[in-house]
């Protein structure tokens, strides 16, 4: 897993007016939290946070203010709805060693037999533990040739060294249904029929 390096400072003034200035200067504003200490109100670039946050659970040594360094991973990120640009994020303190509970987005590689079935995501990420600075980017899982009724449960899905579920393995994961096929015309004209004859 990658670890990226951003430089924030430290932020004194809160509130909507504080957070607009701060993002017209092409910052985003964002508080570090974790290990029962105060949290950290902070500004961080709002380029690099972007590139660094495209990478799921990415790990980022947070440099402050020029005075301490600190590893942090997202757990938090608001985009403005309409323009995606970041409005607000929050980042939790780790340590390495340290295990956390993060979610992983899963994707699904290979064919479904044939028949035109749908593959349903039950679950877009899978909730594990793993220690800090070893967070998986996504997990695979393999669809090849499953047919309709088919189901791919937690406990299914190949976990990376070190790392382990954090939801129940018979979670239902991706699931195989039956594409469905269009109502027939038919049926609602018949019951047009029967209120004219009425």
């Amino acid at each position: 897993m990658s670890e990226v390096k951003i430089s924030a400072e430290t932020r004194t003034e809160f509130g909507k007016g504080a957070a607009r200035r701060i993002r017209r200067a092409d910052k985003v504003p964002g508080v570090l939290y974790g290990h029962g200490s105060d949290p950290i109100h902070l500004t961080f670039p709002g380029h690099e946070l972007l590139l660094a946050l495209r990478t799921p659970n990415v790990l980022i040594a947070l440099d402050i203010d020029g005075k301490s360094t600190e590893l942090a991973i997202p757990k938090s990120v608001q985009r403005d709805p309409l323009k995606g640009f970041l409005e607000h994020v929050d980042l939790q303190l780790v340590q390495r060693g340290e295990t956390v509970a993060v979610e992983v987005p899963v994707q699904a590689e290979g064919e479904l037999a044939p028949g035109g079935y749908l593959l349903e995501h039950v679950l877009n990420a899978l909730p594990i533990e793993a220690e800090a600075t070893h967070l998986p980017e996504s997990v695979t899982v393999s669809v090849e040739g499953l047919e309709a009724g088919a189901s791919v449960l937690a406990k299914d899905i190949a976990l990376p060294s070190g790392a382990k579920l954090a939801v129940d393995g018979e979670t239902v994961v991706l699931q195989v249904v039956a594409a469905q096929a269009e109502e027939s015309a038919g049926e609602g004209e018949a019951e047009g029929d029967e209120a004219a004859e009425g």
